[in-house]
């Protein structure tokens, strides 16, 4: 499998670029801010033809380009329903006085062609196959794929290398979050390969092992997954899958957590990237 990362505009958010291989077709995944050139040099260099865009969430930093992918390549966009309005109205993703100070003179549409993801649906695309798995907590419609096969997780901001998507914005939830992380994460094999919507990628071993979010989560069976976690972890993690453009760099500024504090809940601890 051929997967092609870059991480795009101002937020570095990570782009990826998935394919069976080099003249097939591809997915695009999670496009940001100013992302279309990577896009186009990466179908160029790898002779590839776009069907489809994946959204892991609908904040900003991940869906900016979607809308001009999909118009130029004539491709449909797949995204969760709670996230949906989000493409054409990303200030929702914000506090009201900063999405209006964020956006203002800036007009944003969905792409003509939407397809809505559900839990538990696969998506057989280009020749790869992906399984959705409902992820909430970083937003009410975050989603990851999985590639079993190749054990790849594309995590978008739920899971990151030593720490976990931020919930300080709307509509995100402290204990949801959690509980993703749990069904969602810990129930892989520890050598799936995470490839994050920030900074570089790290596999499912290594976060068991050091990253301090995930410390007394308990797991539950991953949907699909015959696999179970177990063995020693690996703290440099498993080799990339190939074609993977690796490491991709880190966010442009990580965001400081909240305190732990009773009903609010959010953890103390490293910070957090991305939006």
């Amino acid at each position: 499998m051929l997967i092609a990362g870059f991480p795009a505009g101002s937020f570095a958010t990570n782009c990826y670029v998935v394919a069976p291989g080099p003249g097939e077709e591809c997915l695009i995944i999670d496009p940001g801010q100013d992302a279309e050139p990577g896009v186009t040099e990466v179908i160029a260099e790898h002779r590839l033809r776009p069907v489809a865009v994946l959204a892991t969430h609908g904040h900003i930093d991940h869906i900016w380009s979607v809308a001009p992918v999909c118009g130029a390549q004539g491709i449909p966009a797949y995204i969760h329903p709670a996230d949906r309005a989000l493409l054409s109205d990303p200030a929702r993703g914000f506090p009201p006085a900063v999405g209006q100070q964020l956006f203002r003179g800036l007009t944003f549409t969905e792409p003509d062609d939407v397809v809505e993801l559900a839990d538990g649906m696969t998506l057989r695309l280009a020749g790869v196959e992906l399984v959705v798995d409902h992820a909430p907590g970083h937003t009410p419609g975050s989603v990851t794929f999985r590639e079993a096969r190749e054990q790849v997780l594309f995590s978008g901001d739920l899971l990151f290398a030593g720490s976990i998507g931020r919930t300080d914005l709307p509509g995100g939830d402290y204990p949801a979050i959690l509980d993703s992380l749990a069904r969602v994460c810990l129930a892989l094999p520890d050598d799936t390969h995470v490839l994050p919507g920030h900074g570089p990628q790290t596999a499912i071993g290594a976060e068991r092992a050091a990253n301090p979010f995930l410390a007394g989560l308990s797991t539950e069976p991953a949907r699909g997954s015959t696999a179970r976690p177990g063995g020693t972890p690996d703290p440099d993690g498993p080799e990339p899958p190939g074609g993977l453009k690796a490491p991709v760099t880190p966010s442009l500024g990580p965001w400081p957590p909240a305190q732990r504090s009773g009903a609010a809940g959010q953890a103390a601890g490293p910070r957090r990237p991305g939006l």
